[in-house]
């Protein structure tokens, strides 16, 4: 084979790739089914057509409609309405069917509305350089993947995750990769995703390993997710439904969730607890494609056989600060007070009036937070209603379940900022891929990362890789009574897990599905 370009065929017909990094080949652009526009608009993803002689496969395909969010729509090219969105991305080091290596497969995050697997943050180049076959994917996002429309299925996006998977399932053995040896990533609303793909029965077998980085704690009732469409919709004077939806091109639908989410707090009094964020897309718990949320799901054993890797970063909530600007600039103790009581645990299960906790659940927290000023509480209640606790969740309803799951905490703090950032949001994600320049990795380590970087990148690469390959990551399984959990720092340890005063505040609540708690006009 020629190295530098490499070929393999697949069921759909033969892929030329080139040479990337550290000796591994790599195959971009990949077709794993049909583009979703035309007839197949808002439908569940078809197989792609297979293809005569030779397909280059050294460009990425064309990334899915994106919100206007850190300015991702300038990065989607003008032909975005090509609907050539489903596509997949292989490295592999060694490009040959009987090599058997252990297969990852990464989702993507960014709130269901932005992202994009060609960005150079995701490239699998030194992952792969681990003996790894590595695998990354773009889904459709926003209304035309997670939209609750009518006469369209739910959970477009998800579908497309389980297509693509089948496609590593067919396909993966031609480029080193054995099926039989799966495992999934992702981290923030992919982490959401693959929380949803644990629960839901076209996922089943396959993939065997999962690794849950910041799993995101809102999914959507049915009712609620068919609310805010019909906000979407009429934001283009159209009814929510697929007929009217696909006159509008698919470059044009992001504005109008954009719009939505950005008045979003004007519809407290139906969507409740959602209605204080800027997230109006999430995984619909719809009966069919996701019939449970995942916690409840887990508890019940629906992924009882797939082992589980679930972590979070100390410091969440802290780069959306540093977002809006309220990061160091401090805040009121009116702030603080209306985020304890919108986002601490309450008594009303899944979310209840809103998911408030109201006062008790104020006082709750400063009571077990003595020494924390406005801010401090401010962040530390979005961290652990956002992405802190439902992840712990996530992992304990395994173990209920009769699974098996190990968790982590990312405590390594970002140097870039002057260090304002700590262990925030998406610190894991260059870490774990090794790829620390540039882009947003420069933001968060600075235009020259430190050699501790680099180290504790290492310790990730070793653990992900590990893990996929059936040899653990590295640390103790998570068990409810001495509850260890590794702490990825430049010395790691394995302690009990750090953050026990949130997790008792936490302990009798119930994430699941957001519900509708007033329906539209």
């Amino acid at each position: 084979m020629d190295v530098d370009r490499p070929e393999v065929r697949t069921q759909a017909g033969v892929l030329r790739g080139e040479a990337g990094k550290a000796g591994t080949a790599v195959f971009r652009g990949i077709p794993f089914a049909e583009p979703p526009v035309g007839a197949l608009r808002f439908g569940a993803p078809r197989p792609p057509r297979g293809w005569d002689g030779v397909r280059e496969a050294t460009a990425f395909g064309t990334p899915p409609p994106q919100s206007a969010a850190f300015g991702m729509d300038a990065l989607a090219p003008p032909d975005t309405d090509d609907g050539d969105w489903l596509t997949l991305n292989v490295w592999t080091p060694d490009p040959g069917p009987g090599a058997g290596l252990p297969v990852m497969v990464w989702l993507l995050g960014g709130a269901y509305v932005i992202g994009m697997s060609g960005l150079p943050e995701y490239d699998g180049g030194r992952l792969a350089a681990e003996g790894v076959v590595l695998v990354t994917l773009n889904y459709r996002l926003g209304i035309e993947g997670f939209a609750q429309i009518e006469g369209a299925p739910a959970n477009r996006g998800l579908l497309d995750q389980v297509a693509a998977l089948a496609w590593v399932r067919d396909n993966i053995r031609a480029f080193g990769g054995d099926p039989d040896r799966v495992t999934v990533f992702g981290e923030s609303a992919g982490a959401g995703s693959l929380a949803a793909l644990l629960s839901m029965p076209r996922a089943a077998g396959l993939f065997r390993r999962a690794v849950t980085q910041s799993v995101p704690g809102p999914f959507l009732s049915a009712p609620l997710a068919a609310d805010i469409a019909g906000e979407f919709a009429a934001e283009l004077g159209l009814r929510p439904t697929a007929d009217d939806l696909a006159t509008v091109a698919p470059g044009l639908l992001p504005a109008a969730a954009d719009a939505v989410g950005a008045r979003m707090e004007r519809y407290t009094h139906r969507w409740g607890v959602l209605a204080h964020t800027a997230i109006p897309l999430a995984p619909v718990v719809d009966g069919d494609v996701l019939p449970r949320a995942p916690w409840e799901a887990l508890a019940a054993g629906a992924a009882r056989d797939v082992e589980l890797v679930a972590g979070h970063t100390r410091d969440e909530y802290r780069l959306f600060m540093a977002l809006d600007g309220t990061l160091g600039e401090g805040l009121t103790e009116d702030r603080a007070t209306a985020a304890l009581r919108t986002f601490s645990p309450g008594t009303g299960g899944s979310g209840g009036e809103g998911g408030s906790g109201g006062s008790g659940g104020e006082e709750a927290y400063r009571k077990a937070f003595p020494g924390l000023d406005a801010a401090g509480l401010y962040e530390l209640v979005h961290s652990d209603w956002l992405f802190r606790m439902p992840t712990l969740h996530l992992a304990e309803a395994q173990l209920a379940g009769g699974g098996r799951a190990h968790v982590y905490e990312l405590v390594w703090e970002a140097p870039g900022m002057g260090g304002l950032l700590g262990a925030c949001h998406g610190l894991d994600v260059p870490l774990v891929f090794g790829n620390l320049r540039g882009g947003l990795p420069a933001v968060l380590f600075g235009e020259a990362p430190p050699d501790a970087a680099e180290e504790l990148s290492a310790l990730f690469r070793a653990a992900w890789t590990g893990f996929a390959a059936g040899e653990g990551p590295g640390w103790p399984a998570y068990d409810v009574d001495r509850r260890p959990v590794r702490l990825f720092d430049t010395r790691p340890t394995v302690t009990a897990y750090p953050e026990e005063v949130s997790r008792e505040l936490w302990r009798e609540h119930v994430f699941g599905a957001l519900p509708l708690l007033e329906p539209g006009v």
